[in-house]
This record gives structure tokens, C-alpha cells and sequence, in this order.
């Protein structure tokens, strides 16, 4: 048996090692396109089984796979197209409260654990100088909504209610309930 991380995400990496567990890297080649007439919480989670699903695996393997995105005032955010892109997303959530969502994937032979953990999180008022200054880091360029909590983003939330590592990318709590319904040989490595 063998523990695959979808994703070639250095945050999903760190976030996994959390669990002690050895594991590969495979990073799925997929059209990450969210449907924006369905829900996104639908979306996020079909986004993450289709990168699971594109990695060659034995019936043993346990595959995981994620997807984040932004959501404010029912638009969804993904990764900034460029320096414009990003100051949009950030002025949109200033001073707003948004949602986290994360579908993730877990995939052992034909079983299939796919579901979307949702954080809230409120941000203060933005200036644009503060915006602009956050953007020159050049930190936005890769995340979801244009920010990184657990960096400079973290400057900008005044309030967080949910769990905090489904913001940086992958819902460590939730993840290690399905691992240990789906793969409990695995978790008993951790102890």
C-alpha cells in the first residue's frame, strides 16, 4: 500500500506530513475548471475527484486529492491571472466575511470519500496601499482568493471560524477521520 498526495501544492506536502505517514507525490493533470452555474461546494469537491481519479494507483493505494477556492458575495475566486486579477479579489474581500471551500478526495480501490470542508473568515478594511504592497510580495500570485493565511494574508483576517487548515489547503481534521474509517492500517503508524 502506498499513501499519494494529488498535488503538487508545497503547502498540502507540509500540511500531510502532519500525519507521520510516508507518501508520493503525483501531480494530476486535469482541467480545473469550476462550472459557475452549480454550487460551488459541489464543484470543488468534482474538481478534487477528477484529480484523484487521474492518478495511476494500485487497488491498495490510498489516494488524496484537494481543491480550494474563494467564495464572496457568490462569486468564486480562484488563482489571480496576474497583478490586476489579484487587486480585484482582495478589494472584493475587504471588509467582507467569505467562505474557504475545500473538496477533498480520498480514493482506496473502487471506495470513494469525497466531500468540502467550508471555513468563514472576515477581513478588515483594506486600503489599497496596504493591497498593493501585499501583491509587490508576489505571495497572492499561487492561492485561491489571492491570499495566503498562513503568511501576509494572515494580516488581513480579523476572524476565522472553521478549520484553520482547510484555509492553507487541506482540512487536516476532517482528512484524518476519513483516513482512519478508510485506512486504519495507516493511521495506527501514527501512534
Amino acid at each position: 500500500m502506498q499513501l499519494i498526495l494529488a498535488s503538487g501544492s508545497p503547502r498540502r506536502k507540509e500540511l500531510l506530513g502532519l500525519f507521520h505517514i510516508p507518501f508520493a507525490v503525483r501531480v494530476a493533470d486535469i482541467d480545473e475548471t469550476i462550472d459557475p452555474s452549480r454550487p460551488p461546494y459541489e464543484e470543488v469537491a468534482r474538481v478534487s475527484r477528477l484529480k484523484a481519479e487521474a492518478i495511476p494507483r494500485r487497488d491498495t493505494d490510498v489516494v488524496i486529492a484537494a481543491d480550494t477556492i474563494v467564495v464572496c458575495d457568490g462569486r468564486i475566486l480562484g488563482k489571480p491571472a496576474d497583478e490586476a486579477d489579484a487587486f480585484r479579489m482582495l478589494r472584493l474581500l475587504s471588509g467582507k466575511d467569505h467562505q474557504v471551500m475545500t473538496g477533498l478526495t480520498v480514493l482506496r480501490g473502487s471506495a470513494a470519500r469525497v466531500c468540502t470542508e467550508v471555513t468563514d473568515i472576515h477581513f478588515r478594511e483594506l486600503s489599497d496601499g496596504e493591497i498593493a504592497a501585499y501583491i509587490r510580495t508576489g505571495e497572492p500570485m499561487d492561492k485561491a482568493g489571492s491570499y495566503g493565511i498562513q503568511s501576509g494574508g494572515a494580516l488581513f483576517a480579523e476572524r476565522i471560524n472553521g478549520d484553520y487548515f482547510n484555509v492553507v489547503g487541506l482540512p487536516v481534521c476532517r482528512l484524518g477521520q476519513i483516513l482512519k474509517d478508510m485506512a486504519p492500517e495507516l493511521m495506527e503508524e501514527t501512534k
